[in-house]
């Protein structure tokens, strides 16, 4: 059993990303993983200030909801980050809780080539919704997620799920008339199910 962190970096209740999230959530809860859920449209998160006062065993500075989920990463075996396309990269509600895992870092004194610190060691995955599903429609998301979670902080890439064609941004989330979901569902379900001969991949 593993424990799975899923964050949803969208403000749309029950919207594509959040449907998408769930889907992904079902399917790991079926395979008997323990899985939570924080919802960042409903939380108050800022990006980071760069004050640097976690550099001195001091915890973030900020009054805002961070500490409340620092204790859920703590035990989590896999971050799963679920952004809806903004702007043709990660929305901003998600790109300030990847900024904010900078106060997790730790002093390591032989970082790796590229690094400055030292960061848990984690699975993360990716899921994403979109609009558009054009070849190139994910293509900056994604490299930001590899480059930033996988390539600098070192978490293990689990995989990355993306749905593009979700309908219209001025309508109701269509990602129901898709295969998304249940491709979502089979993710979450199967992404330990060969833990034994896939390696990891990392940054």
């Amino acid at each position: 059993m593993k424990h799975i962190l899923v964050i949803v970096g969208s403000c749309r209740k029950n919207g594509n990303t959040e449907q998408l999230a769930d889907a992904f959530i079902r399917g790991s809860q079926d395979a008997g993983h323990r899985v939570e859920k924080v919802f960042l449209g409903a939380k108050k998160i800022n990006g980071c200030l760069g004050c640097n006062a976690c550099r001195y065993g001091k915890p973030c500075v900020q009054k805002d909801d961070w500490k409340e989920i620092v204790p859920l990463l703590e035990k989590a075996d896999l971050l799963v980050l679920a952004s809806p396309l903004y702007f043709w990269t990660l929305s901003a509600r998600t790109k300030a809780f990847i900024e904010r895992l900078y106060s997790i870092a730790r002093e390591d004194p032989h970082p790796p080539i590229g690094r400055y610190e030292r960061y848990p060691q984690k699975d993360c995955a990716l899921l994403l919704t979109a609009a558009d599903d054009f070849f190139w429609t994910f293509e900056q998301a994604v490299s930001y997620y590899r480059f930033a979670l996988i390539r600098y902080i070192g978490f293990c890439d689990k995989g990355i799920l993306t749905a593009g064609g979700c309908g219209d941004t001025n309508g109701r989330p269509c990602i129901g008339r898709t295969g998304h979901l249940a491709r979502a569902y089979d993710f979450g379900k199967n992404l330990y199910a060969e833990e034994d001969v896939e390696e990891c991949v990392k940054g």
